[in-house]
């Protein structure tokens, strides 16, 4: 696990009722992306895009430049920086929480950007009355938060003795997942057969294993900065693309689930965990499930 960066992103204090707490918010993810710049491959000098005015083919420069919302095909309304700050939500250094609500009763669909609260020296006994209580009810703030001139919704709860604040999507930016089954089908719902939904559940059960979040790794990340490490070494790289697993040979669902169990008791037994022993299993396989922050 990253340690958390001394410097916070957020600095103000949460009330709850007439309770107000001094405290300061700390990235609690950073994301390892692979960043790529654009070169010339003669001189290997990265480029430097420009802004071309299709009408005329002349470059546009940042003066000669403003904001434009499309309300119909090629029709836009001009809104100028001073409208938009005239708009913008009151910079407030306040987390103020609205409502506490079961954490099962949100959907993990609905989070976005996990950060560490901490309070600052002069809240540390009411933030701590306030982790203890929430520990004990099994409850998660909802509140707002002003952030970089955005108005976010988020959601504060305990995790091991620490406030967490994870910034949510608002109810309108959620797609309803009945939308998905109706996008073009007019099929009827598909029956399922009680015994390939046992065997489903023995598939289940045998790939069921404890979070661990080391086991999952990466691996494309990995392989491109080992790529990079070799090459920034002068070492000759050579491309040799990874065999694919033959397809299950089989008649139907049912004979696919019984070779996912087959197969699954087998790396149970190599990897020698005596249970289902699959932690290992899965991240060696590529199947390893992106997570999100719940």
């Amino acid at each position: 696990m990253e340690r958390v960066s001394s410097r916070p992103v957020w600095s103000g204090s949460i009330s709850f009722g007439l309770v107000t707490i001094s405290v300061k918010l700390f990235t609690a993810v950073r994301e390892k992306k692979l960043s790529f710049r654009s070169l010339h491959d003669q001189d290997k000098v990265p480029l430097k895009q420009k802004l071309i005015c299709p009408a005329d083919g002349k470059e546009v420069h940042a003066e000669h430049i403003v904001k434009g919302y499309e309300i119909e095909k090629d029709q836009y309304v001009v809104v100028r920086q001073e409208e938009l700050e005239a708009v913008a939500p009151k910079a407030t250094r306040a987390i103020e929480i609205q409502d506490f609500v079961d954490l099962d009763e949100i959907d993990p669909v609905y989070f976005d950007r996990p950060y560490y609260v901490a309070a600052k020296p002069e809240g540390m006994r009411p933030y701590k009355l306030l982790v203890d209580a929430m520990e004990k009810k099994k409850k998660v703030g909802i509140a707002k938060i002003v952030m970089h001139t955005k108005e976010y919704l988020a959601a504060l709860r305990p995790v091991d003795g620490v406030l967490c604040l994870e910034t949510m999507h608002f109810g309108d930016e959620v797609v309803d997942p009945s939308r998905v089954n109706d996008e073009g089908t007019n099929s009827k719902p598909a029956k399922v057969d009680p015994r390939e939904l046992k065997i489903a559940e023995q598939l289940i059960d045998s790939l069921s294993t404890d979070f661990k979040p080391g086991t999952y790794h990466d691996e494309y990340r990995e392989r491109v900065m080992e790529l990079i490490q070799k090459k920034a070494r002068g070492e000759k790289v050579v491309v040799r693309p990874e065999a694919e697993e033959a397809p299950v040979r089989g008649h139907g669902l049912m004979a696919a689930l019984e070779a996912s169990i087959k197969r699954a008791k087998n790396e149970a037994g190599v990897n020698g965990s005596g249970g289902n022993g699959h932690g290992t299993g899965v991240a060696t396989r590529g199947r390893s499930r992106r997570r999100r922050s719940a």
